[in-house]
């Protein structure tokens, strides 16, 4: 069953479009399962019929032309109930419905399945029989599997305007619209560019050539430096290889001979294709034919054409080097953005982010709110490879792409960046004011930061200081470990610019989600691995530089420096850091540096944290929320995948009882305590916060502006009896809809999404 469950998915996935897809599906169920008939039916665009889309057994000159509402025939049923229907004798069914046009009245037996996607009924695969029987088990097991296998494969193509047959876009090109999740706040309006990563075959771009003989002498040195590489290999492995083996080198410099791999490129690229396109396509098509070959040595052959095709990219890339080239209102479209990647595109130029992979909650969404960049996350059934150079809105509010958009849509969104616009311009006469309630509560806004572009934005929408400073921006920036001098003039830049401004800076958080490329982390899962604080005290060098150049920083400024440690989660961690970091400043003082020690505290970011607070702040002087983190690890939810991003919930009540805990652990203690997660920046979950007791909110500083009217607009008292009211709710969605009816009623309505 595995097997032949294998072939048909290898298969489907190796479609041109999706017709050919559910075509492939009819097809290879009705061998397999022996039955006479199998059909696929889809949900409609208007979401109220299932439409007749592939048959084979019944008459296909029906299909694209039956249509079966929501709540009819036994198709309805299955999409109905959202489970399987499996009948002996579906005419005697009460919901059976007779359709002429489809020829079904020979078939008794009946058995239908639903095809869901994240949640939602997409179609309906059926299987039928004259003989009047019931499908036995292993027939059901077998076509359910096959059709969770199926669901995103056709969620996909669907989405990707396949059903139309519509395989490069154009002008005529109707406009496509993909839900994703929010990522930054903003509407970008420009031009698709899609980055990928080095040597990968999978993300290489659909785009044109626009010099062809450049492209085919690009190509052709590729395959020179490819063959030297195969030729040295072989030469290596010589003598610890038999002969036999050896040949699969000179198997594969015949490859790419003109009359085989090379010579099907150097075509490609005359049809007017970029080199790089050309050689994915002509890879992607030899690895199809191996892929659905019996044989099981032919099969893999397969692996050996992708690993050719590897090397041959390689090569062409490096010969090409970073594209220089980048268009008015860029937005830069990825498999999965990274700093770097967004520091390739000019400042100027940069309108917004979509990325395929992760969440709003993601590092790079993070960044971006931080930039102020309108951002996407998690747009999963977005066709990258065809977009490069395409024009493009990228919805941040509602977590939207539409590409080719139309002249409505470029009106409708024109209009709403006028609205936000003016929005914000009005925003800018709080500038200068307090974040003073109405009934005299006054609350600071700080500002989460890493880069040096931040500081002016910053400081124009008023940030009170920094309460994150995120070092591991810098080292992501470079591709080699800073130096402590290197380090010490960064830290002195912002400390400068700040002053006299608290800044807090966060040692070295890398791991998880944030890696560096020059001390890569292997790990089978990275967000309960070696990260935060657990790296650098394994690392202490790592850790004293860093820290030495931080309170060097501070020599002679004004204003306040305070030092953070990261993914703290046991007692004796903030002990030893605290051991290190006295040792630091013991040495400068020795060296004849005048400076104050720094106050030092705690992110705190796992569960554990939160149960040990009493005993952490007795040994700091602050605590500080990482309320992204904490909210992951309360709920078991990676922050990065789109596909449980739906569970990634601030107002969880579980998430609003820990935060309260930490309060009144630290207010005990009679100390500060400060949140720099992104939920700070959420207007309803800021109300919250203050309520609880929180001293220092900080957040993006496109949020401050918004979080300081909301403040401005909200009693404490009033906030407190939110407070006690939603610490009594036990959903989220519930803590939700109250806290943004309570919104709407403070007259900020405009901030409900």
């Amino acid at each position: 069953m595995l097997d032949v469950l294998r072939r048909i998915i290898q298969e489907v996935n190796s479609a041109r479009d999706l017709q050919s897809a559910l075509n492939i599906i009819v097809e290879r169920v009705t061998e397999a399962m022996g039955t006479q008939v199998c059909s696929v039916y889809l949900l409609d665009e208007s979401g109220e019929h299932f439409l007749f889309m592939a048959t084979e057994g019944l008459n296909k000159t029906a299909v694209g032309h039956v249509s079966i509402d929501l709540d009819k025939g036994l198709v309805g049923l299955v999409g109905e109930r959202a489970e399987p229907v499996n009948l002996d004798n579906a005419p005697k069914h009460p919901r059976y419905l007779h359709i002429v046009e489809v020829g079904e009245e020979p078939y008794h037996s009946f058995l239908g399945v639903p095809i869901i996607h994240h949640r939602s009924v997409l179609g309906v695969l059926v299987v039928q029989q004259q003989e009047v029987r019931r499908y036995d088990e292993s027939e059901e097991a077998f076509l359910i599997t096959l059709s969770a296998q199926l669901a995103g494969v056709i969620a996909h193509a669907k989405a990707t305007g396949a059903i139309l047959g519509v395989h490069e876009l154009d002008e005529n090109t109707p406009s496509a619209t993909f839900d994703a999740a929010p990522g930054a706040p903003g509407i970008a309006i420009g031009t698709a560019c899609v980055c990928f990563p080095q040597a990968d075959l999978n993300t290489v771009p659909e785009r044109k050539a626009y010099d062809i003989d450049h492209e085919k002498k690009k190509f052709r040195s590729a395959l020179i430096a490819t063959r030297k590489e195969i030729r040295s290999l072989s030469r290596k492995l010589a003598d610890r290889l038999p002969k036999g083996e050896l040949a699969l080198f000179d198997a594969y410099l015949h490859m790419l001979d003109d009359n085989a791999i090379g010579g099907e490129v150097i075509r490609k690229i005359k049809e007017g294709y970029w080199s790089q396109t050309a050689l994915r396509k002509v890879i992607d098509k030899h690895i199809e034919t191996f892929t659905v070959m019996e044989d099981s040595y032919l099969k893999e052959r397969a692996s050996d054409v992708r690993d050719l095709g590897q090397r041959v990219l390689a090569n062409l890339q490096l010969s090409e080097g970073p594209r220089e080239e980048f268009p008015d209102d860029t937005i830069l479209v990825g498999e999965e953005l990274t700093p770097s990647m967004i520091a390739e595109v000019p400042k100027q130029k940069l309108a917004g982010l979509v990325s395929v992979r992760g969440s709003a909650n993601s590092h790079v969404a993070i960044l971006a709110r931080a930039m102020g960049l309108p951002t996407v996350m998690g747009a999963v059934d977005l066709p990258i490879s065809l977009l490069d150079g395409q024009p493009m809105i990228a919805d941040g509010f509602e977590g939207r792409v539409i590409c080719h958009p139309s002249k409505e849509e470029y009106a409708a969104y024109r209009k709403i960046v006028l609205e936000e616009e003016a929005f914000v311009e009005g925003l800018e006469e709080l500038k200068d004011l307090p974040t003073k309630t109405p009934d005299g509560y006054e609350m600071t806004l700080c500002v989460n930061t890493g880069l040096m572009a931040d500081v002016v934005r910053s400081l124009d929408r008023g940030a009170q200081g920094v309460g994150l400073y995120r070092t591991e921006v810098y080292f992501q920036m470079i591709d080699r470990f800073p130096t402590e001098e290197e380090q010490r003039a960064i830290y002195r830049e912002h400390l400068k610019a700040f002053a006299p401004l608290p800044v807090t800076m966060r040692t070295l958080d890398i791991g998880g989600d944030k890696a560096l490329s020059y001390f890569p982390i292997e790990e089978e899962n990275p967000f309960l691995g070696w990260r935060g604080i657990r790296v650098t005290l394994d690392h202490p060098e790592i850790f004293l530089a860093q820290v030495r150049a931080m309170i060097r920083a501070h020599e002679g400024l004004e204003g306040e420096l305070k030092i953070m440690l990261p993914m703290i989660s046991n007692v004796s961690e903030v002990d030893e850091a605290l051991r290190l970091i006295g040792q630091c400043y013991r040495e400068i003082i020795e060296e004849g540096v005048e400076v104050e020690m720094p106050d030092v505290g705690v992110m705190v970011e796992v569960p554990a944290a939160v149960y040990q607070a009493k005993a952490i702040i007795k040994r700091v002087d602050f605590l500080s929320v990482g309320s992204n983190d904490l909210t992951q690890y309360l709920l078991a939810v990676d922050r990065n995948n789109a596909q449980v991003a739906g569970l990634y919930q601030h107002l969880h009540p579980a998430v609003l009882h820990a935060l309260k805990q930490v309060v009144d652990a630290t207010k005990a203690a009679r100390k500060p305590v400060s949140i720099c997660g992104e939920m700070a920046g959420n207007p309803g979950a800021a109300i919250l916060l203050m309520a609880m007791g929180y001293d220092i909110l900080s957040m993006s500083a496109t949020s401050i502006p918004i979080i300081k009217w909301v403040l401005r607009s909200v009693n404490l008292a009033d906030a407190k009896v939110m407070l006690k009211h939603v610490l009594k709710m036990d959903n989220a969605w519930m803590i939700k809809n109250y806290m943004d009816d309570q919104l709407r009623k403070a007259g900020l309505g405009q901030l409900v999404r």
